[in-house]
Order: C-alpha cells, then sequence, then structure tokens
C-alpha cells in the first residue's frame, strides 16, 4: 500500500555527503578545504555580526551624535473625504480646530493638514487645508464643494 510515509524521492538522485580529509588527492584533503591556520580553519568557529578579530569594530569608531532629519521633517495629517462625511453634518466648517474639537487631528499642532480622496463625501461642508490631493480636488469640484488651501 501507498501513503505518504511510504513515497521516495523519485526525481532527484541524492547527493552524496563529500567526505573530507581523505588524502591529498581528493582534493579535500589536509585542510579540508578551509584554507590555512585562522579561526575559521578550527572546528567551533562562530562568526559574530560586528566582531573584527581584535580590530577596533566599525561601529565604535563611528560618532555617536550626528545629523539627524527629526528637526526639518514635514508632517502632515491626512484625512480622507469619507471620514469627514462620518463626522460632520450639512454647512459645516472642517478645518485644523474642528478636526482637533472633534478628535480626528492630533493635539500637538501638525504642520499641515491634507485631504484624501478616500471615502465618498455627501454632505456640503466647507473645507479648509493645507493641501489636497488631485483626486480628492476633482471630486470635490464634481461636487461643487467649497475648498480652501490654507497657508501656514
Amino acid at each position: 500500500m501507498i501513503s505518504l510515509s511510504t513515497l521516495g524521492n523519485t526525481h532527484r538522485p541524492t547527493k552524496k555527503a563529500r567526505r573530507v580529509g581523505r588524502g591529498v588527492g581528493s582534493k579535500r584533503g589536509k585542510t579540508c578545504g578551509r584554507g590555512a591556520k585562522g579561526d575559521k580553519s578550527r572546528s567551533g568557529y562562530k562568526h559574530h555580526f560586528g566582531r573584527e578579530g581584535g580590530q577596533l569594530p566599525l561601529y565604535r569608531k563611528l560618532p555617536c551624535r550626528g545629523f539627524g532629519n527629526d528637526r526639518f521633517r514635514n508632517e502632515v495629517y491626512a484625512i480622507n473625504l469619507g471620514k469627514i462625511d462620518e463626522h460632520f453634518n450639512d454647512g459645516d466648517l472642517v478645518n485644523y480646530q474642528t478636526l482637533k474639537e472633534k478628535r480626528l487631528a492630533p493635539r500637538q499642532a501638525t504642520n499641515a493638514i491634507k485631504i484624501l480622496s478616500g471615502g465618498e463625501l455627501t454632505k456640503k461642508v466647507t473645507i479648509e487645508a493645507h493641501a489636497f490631493s488631485q483626486c480628492a480636488k476633482e471630486k470635490l469640484e464634481k461636487l461643487s464643494i467649497p475648498f480652501k488651501i490654507v497657508t501656514k
């Protein structure tokens, strides 16, 4: 009877393990393909990441302080039209202040608010934001919803 445990490998022959240290004429005699001397030629060798064998490692040569882009990062809070539709009513003004009041925008001031086109907007609201995605602009123009690009 054939079962999974009795199936054999019929497509590829299994490779024989290479026997090393069996004479000079076997291509893997004497040093067994490991070269001469050094850690890698010894048994029990393990490669430790960042270890350079007594030499001062690169990570210790590099300075700890340096340039960070955090001071210049321009954080933008993005919100979809569908989210605006969920939380606002007809005739409402949507800007950073109202988003903050409804706890949709983060408490600490972001550099900019960007309106994205995700979801559908069915309510007539006025939107003031720093940036709009191209698709969001097209949707708002199609629905004839007033929007204004605010500078910082």
